[in-house]
């Protein structure tokens, strides 16, 4: 994909979001671009939803620029992007990859259940946004807990047609997280496995820990005159003692390399990617 198309691509975003007058600070605008642009690219399956405003005006807005721009950017990079639910946006045809991410369990207790019931969730998500792209129009999805019972939630999918899934239906009888189901739709290595009854427990314990913050920062190419500018293109963090090495991890080092791999394919959009971590000392934290 050429720079110039994505360049269109983006003016084509900026037109929609003038069109319905949707007031966006420098900053603010800057990360939608990243993370269509991110997108378009291939460098990540998944973003969060993370633009200012209040649900469900930011849903809102967001939906209608997708519709605004999406015949457009669909025929110039051949992609149809989707807001998974009220949380993120997805490029469908590029799911995260069970592979990519190592889990670490947080707080004890029913540990081998809730790992079964996020690795249905993940079998789940992986019909829904397959990496060929050639999902249901309408498929359910049962609590992971007791499929058969007759009180199970079932969430019925949107058709594919439509701007806006909501999966919240696959784990609403789960114990798996919101937080953990998250942070492996963005493509962390690392994720926090604990209990819909643990998550107190589990903001205690991470606002007690030293932690490590993993930066992967990246520039964008042909953006400024005054040259490239570092931008944030994701961040997690790591329990300090889980990850003494840094960058030097082995899963680290492993993870930098995907992204580097990924990089390598789309190097023309994105000028130099680099991964920056630095120590975050006990505060309070927010899941």
């Amino acid at each position: 994909m050429e720079v110039a198309e994505l360049q269109e691509a983006l003016r084509v975003l900026d037109s929609s979001v003038s069109r319905i007058k949707w007031r966006l600070r420098a900053a603010t605008k800057r990360r939608l671009e990243i993370d269509i642009l991110a997108l378009c690219t291939g460098l990540r399956p998944v973003v969060m939803v993370d633009y200012g405003g209040k649900m469900p005006e930011l849903q809102d807005r967001l939906c209608t620029v997708l519709e605004l721009s999406q015949k457009r950017i669909c025929s110039i990079c051949g992609i149809k992007l989707k807001v998974r639910d009220k949380n993120s946006l997805c490029r469908p045809s590029t799911g995260s990859s069970k592979g990519e991410f190592l889990l670490k369990m947080m707080l004890p207790g029913e540990q081998n259940s809730i790992t079964t019931q996020f690795m249905l969730i993940q079998r789940f998500f992986a019909s829904v946004f397959p990496v060929d792209g050639m999902g249901k129009e309408l498929m359910h999805c049962k609590g992971t807990d007791h499929g058969d019972d007759k009180n199970s939630q079932t969430s019925d999918l949107i058709s594919s047609q439509s701007s806006l899934f909501d999966l919240s239906g696959c784990i609403r009888n789960s114990q798996v997280t919101l937080p953990t189901l998250n942070g492996w739709l963005l493509g962390y290595p690392v994720v926090y496995l604990f209990g819909k009854e643990q998550i107190a427990d589990a903001i205690y314990n991470l606002s007690t820990k030293s932690l490590h913050l993993f930066k992967i920062l990246i520039c964008r190419n042909g953006v400024s005159r005054k040259g490239p500018r570092q931008e944030e293109l994701m961040s997690f963090s790591v329990p300090y003692d889980l990850s003494m090495g840094g960058k030097n991890e082995p899963w680290a080092e492993e993870f930098l390399a995907s992204m580097m791999t990924k990089w390598e394919r789309c190097k023309q959009a994105w000028g130099n990617l680099q991964m920056e971590v630095s120590e975050c000392y006990p505060q309070a934290v927010v899941l």
